[in-house]
């Protein structure tokens, strides 16, 4: 039973509820689904911005930056961090970690690092549950910087109200942007260390690529934001984009179709986890188990196993 202390200081931004109410939430118990019922009523008000890329791109440095900007618009902000090369899990160089303690020091911005735990969009599912306590908490703004894997980046656009892509001038970063499916998820790029030779070579490359997508005069073209996040250049363009899409969603009420796309894809996403572990009890593993010889010995189809697997467990419910 969850203390209602706990989800009045929560609902109150107190720091210590709101970094045990996340705690619990990654922990994935009943405990976890009664705290993120019972919340979700002050759930919505918050932007969600996602801030992926390849490994190296900038992305920790512009979550720096931008949540600072949003501090001087008096906006709280929420940074769930899901990057094991990022400052805020403490794997960074010295100058990374400064910068991130001056984040935490802020009582108006409230970070949290969180694994993968294996997704390998790079954004965990606890991650989406955790942004809904801070939600829950009144930060005005979320940001989740995600590990850029070069995997497909799905789970961001499908957590974030905007997604962020961040690159960098490098030769064959494009193409593999490309290549991770970034392209199609990018709702504006960042061509960060703009500074340097190639930079506008990039960017040209970039926008040859997005001249090739069907469009009209309805759609949204994602831009091109140049940025050298380390001297704090592009950051208020960046935010000033984020703005611009944010009007766009809800003059065209692309904003509710989103979240509500949203709400669909993680309310199927709960209902295989919690049909996925009441299928593999004990006694199924252990029926898979003893079936696994006949089908190495080519007596049996891993398609019967599966099928009597499947038979018992509807005749179970």
């Amino acid at each position: 039973m969850i203390n209602n202390d706990l989800i009045k200081n929560l609902l109150n931004n107190e720091r210590r509820a709101v970094a045990r109410s996340i705690s619990l939430v990654e922990s994935d118990n009943e405990f976890s689904a009664e705290l993120l019922k019972r919340i979700y009523t002050s759930v919505g008000r918050a932007y969600r911005i996602g801030i992926t890329g390849p490994p190296g791109a900038g992305k920790s440095t512009i979550t720096n930056f931008l949540s600072k900007y949003y501090r001087t618009k008096d906006k709280k902000v929420g940074v769930i961090a899901v990057d094991p090369t990022s400052p805020f899990t403490g794997g960074a160089l010295l100058g990374d970690r400064i910068r991130m303690s001056e984040l935490v020091n802020d009582k108006g911005i409230f970070v949290r690092s969180m694994a993968t735990r294996g997704s390998l969009g790079g954004l965990s599912k606890k991650a989406v549950d955790a942004a809904d306590v801070l939600d829950a908490a009144g930060y005005d703004i979320i940001i989740f910087e995600t590990v850029g894997v070069g995997q497909s980046e799905l789970d961001i656009a499908q957590a974030a109200d905007t997604t962020i892509v961040v690159l960098v001038p490098e030769s064959g970063d494009t193409v593999q942007a490309m290549k991770a499916g970034l392209m199609e998820i990018a709702d504006f790029f960042v061509m960060n260390k703009s500074d340097r030779p190639a930079s506008e070579q990039a960017v040209m490359a970039l926008k040859s690529i997005l001249g090739l997508r069907e469009h009209n005069a309805d759609t949204w073209m994602p831009s091109i934001i140049k940025s050298i996040a380390t001297e704090n250049k592009g950051i208020n363009e960046i935010a000033e984009e984020v703005d611009k899409h944010h009007q766009y969603l809800n003059n065209t009420g692309n904003f509710i179709k989103r979240r509500e796309n949203r709400a669909k894809q993680r309310i199927k996403d709960i209902v295989e986890e919690k049909i996925r572990r009441e299928l593999w009890g004990e006694s199924r593993e252990n029926s898979l188990n003893s079936s696994l010889e006949n089908v190495v010995l080519g007596n049996l189809s891993p398609y019967h196993i599966a099928e009597k697997i499947i038979e018992d467990f509807k005749k179970n419910l």
